[in-house]
């Protein structure tokens, strides 16, 4: 299914599925319902089936606001910090730039969560 799949959002596109699916994951089996893959399949016409059980907007949307929410309690915890071993970055696990895009995507106010 993922060699089929014409991967119209290149490589970020791909990262994003494979971590909504881990994020998502009941058990210790990695899955992919077809339906997140909803682009035409390389060189076919038909769409990929939709499963009826999977709701994109709301679970976008939740995940959007719960990563939002995470990034927050740990700049709150790092007191605004984001680098450095007790910054959010390192609280997270994951690189200080990689952070510092997501809080400006997400249009979070860093200063808010300084220590006067």
């Amino acid at each position: 299914m993922f060699q089929c799949y014409d991967w119209p959002g290149n490589v970020r596109e791909l990262q994003n599925v494979v971590e909504r699916a881990v994020v998502l994951s009941d058990n210790d089996t990695f899955f992919v319902p077809e339906s997140w893959l909803k682009a035409t399949l390389r060189g076919q016409t038909e769409q990929v089936s939709v499963d009826s059980s999977v709701i994109h907007l709301p679970l976008i949307a939740n995940l959007v606001e719960r990563e939002k929410e995470m990034i927050e309690a740990a700049l709150r915890d790092a007191e605004g910090v984001v680098g450095g071993p007790t910054g959010a970055a390192a609280r997270l696990g994951v690189p200080r730039e990689t952070l510092n895009s997501k809080i400006r995507k997400l249009g979070i106010k860093r200063y808010l969560f300084k220590r006067s």
